[in-house]
């Protein structure tokens, strides 16, 4: 399954956030309605946080912010202010990458699927609890 993995590019919009990370050639993404999804606009998809790779000096580059629980970690380019990627909620462990911010030609969509973050933790039990205790 390794072998199916591809090496993808992406970064901010000024280009001094740049990463890379390893992931299909296709995925599926999710549209989080949530008070920073919404406003942001994000469609979103979660890689390990072991396949995902800040390049450079990007890391001097990035800002964070938090609010409610403070599990997220909104990262953004301190020039430009725009979130390529951050720390969920839902994924504490992984990063989720915004899919427009992924470098055209090696990245398409299977789906894009809906997550109800304005109710979170009920939208959370129901899409991604069954996984973790091993159903699904």
């Amino acid at each position: 399954m390794e072998s199916d993995m591809v090496m993808h590019h992406g970064g901010c919009h000024c280009r001094r956030v740049r990463w890379r990370f390893q992931a299909p050639s296709s995925v599926v993404a999710w549209n989080c309605n949530c008070s920073v999804c919404s406003m942001r606009g994000i469609i979103q998809f979660v890689v390990p946080s072991e396949k995902f790779e800040l390049l450079g000096d990007s890391k001097e580059c990035l800002t964070t912010y938090t609010f409610g629980t403070h599990t997220a970690k909104h990262t953004f380019c301190k020039f430009c202010g725009i979130t390529s990627f951050y720390v969920s909620r839902a994924f504490p462990d992984g990063i989720s990458i915004s899919f427009r911010c992924v470098d055209p030609g090696t990245l398409t969509l299977d789906e894009i699927k809906h997550f109800d973050g304005m109710n979170w933790e009920s939208s959370y039990e129901k899409e991604f609890a069954p996984r973790s205790q091993g159903a699904g």
